[in-house]
């Protein structure tokens, strides 16, 4: 598993330094780059696998993979600015807005989102009814249904004498963290014109499993290891699966939810086998 996520980041890192090249040197082009560099390129991983798993070449999964890494970007970059989180530090570097500015930083997410669309619907993806879908199903789970509605579920989570249930936390994170992973899991399927319930279904569980495990890391975890702050939801008196659960009751939530992602995947059989070990890496990570 381990190679594959390395291919994988070398793939994308590589794949974004090409269609990165004709945006030239100014601010938000380098922030651009300064943004999208680093992590690790799971969703992309996720894009890809799902792609071998159906068949599809990487030529053509190569541009979902970038996409979606390029608009998991552009959501960070906005939710370090002092607005939403105020963070100074993403992927062990300064985040965009200290680097450069707010405005830059606010117009660097605004680029990296439009990238997401135009590599998402690049001709070499396939025909123009399986880019329109991914198109449509990216602009969802990106938008107001999706992973910004769990951002403004989590951003009004942080106001005085807010309380969530564990309920309303798994709504949330279904929105700010797993959208974007379902949509990972499923590209493959839809490129084929294959059912995508199966990697929706696994995806959901170990999406929910992986943002456990970041609450998890906030309380236990090491900046310099994180590559961000750690220990800031306890800090705001944030409500979290840990806060809710005890540590020893998240951890058993994820270890659960990701035995069910990988059950998820049994009709694949053994051709699954690298996805299934991407969920068991999600509780496993230390960043």
């Amino acid at each position: 598993m381990e190679a594959r996520l390395a291919e994988a980041q070398q793939a994308i890192d590589a794949h974004l330094a090409h269609v990165l090249a004709p945006f030239g040197d100014g601010d938000v082009a380098q922030a651009m780059r300064h943004a999208s560099k680093g992590g690790k390129r799971l969703r992309a991983c996720l894009v890809l696998e799902s792609a071998r798993l159906h068949g599809v070449s990487q030529d053509a999964a190569i541009w979902p993979a970038t996409a979606i890494e390029a608009m998991h970007a552009y959501s960070l970059v906005h939710d370090d600015l002092p607005c939403m989180d105020d963070d100074s530090e993403r992927r062990g570097q300064p985040t965009v807005h200290v680097q450069w500015d707010e405005m830059t930083a606010v117009l660097t997410g605004d680029a990296l989102q439009a990238l997401a669309f135009e590599l998402v619907t690049h001709p070499e993806v396939g025909d123009a009814e399986i880019r329109a879908d991914l198109a449509l199903t990216l602009a969802r789970s990106a938008g107001g249904q999706g992973m910004v509605l769990g951002q403004a579920l989590d951003m009004a989570a942080e106001r005085p004498g807010a309380q969530l249930s564990l309920e309303q936390i798994s709504v949330l994170q279904a929105g700010k963290t797993g959208a974007l992973f379902e949509w990972s899991a499923a590209a493959g399927a839809r490129m084929a014109g294959a059912d995508p319930a199966p990697l929706t279904r696994y995806a959901a569980a170990m999406g929910q499993a992986f943002q456990i495990h970041d609450d998890v890391i906030d309380v236990t975890g090491d900046a310099t290891a994180a590559g961000k702050a750690v220990g800031k939801d306890a800090a705001a008196g944030k409500a979290t699966f840990v806060s809710l659960l005890g540590l020893d009751g998240a951890r058993a939530r994820a270890t659960a939810l990701v035995d069910d992602a990988v059950a998820a995947l049994s009709v694949y059989g053994e051709d699954a086998a690298t996805l299934q070990r991407i969920a068991r890496f999600a509780i496993s990570r230390d960043n």
